[in-house]
């Protein structure tokens, strides 16, 4: 049997990966992520394919929002859809630098501002807009609820 070229991917093509770009960050508790992110794609009725995180710094992320976005500023996450709705596939890019300066701007954990920010990108890839200030309110309020199936005890 010739080798592969690359490893197969998991059955059925459903990964959800975390890797890191220009930081050191790497997540604690992958697996228990994995199973929120997975309860909530099915909650949203959406179907997974393939969901890269890539946790970078500031100036990684910089680069990426100037280069395809043509936007000259910081900013905490960039998700780049590769399917659409309700097929998820794409990669969402955080600054672990920004995430650190939420935290304490907004007097929340570093680990509750992470999995808010996470979450965020998914739901861009849900279909799930911000720009106006009706999409805004239903993001936040879809986060919400999000972050209640990982902290029960605030919801």
């Amino acid at each position: 049997m010739m080798p592969q070229p690359f490893p197969p991917l998991p059955q059925g093509n459903k990964a959800i990966s975390f890797s890191s770009e220009e930081t050191t960050f790497k997540l604690q508790d992958e697996g228990k992520v994995t199973i929120w992110l997975r309860k909530i794609i099915e909650q949203e009725s959406r179907v997974l394919r393939l969901l890269n995180f890539i946790f970078c710094s500031d100036d990684y992320l910089h680069r990426l929002n100037l280069e395809y976005l043509h936007h000259d500023t910081l900013t905490d996450v960039i998700t780049f859809p590769y399917a659409d709705p309700p097929e998820i596939e794409g990669d969402i890019f955080i600054s672990i630098d920004r995430v650190q300066e939420n935290a304490l701007e907004f007097s929340v954990s570093f680990g509750q501002e992470l999995l808010r920010v996470m979450v965020h990108g998914l739901f861009h890839l849900c279909g799930y807009g911000d720009k106006t200030k009706e999409e805004e309110l239903l993001m936040r309020k879809k986060e919400d609820e999000a972050l209640s199936l990982w902290l029960p005890e605030r919801a």
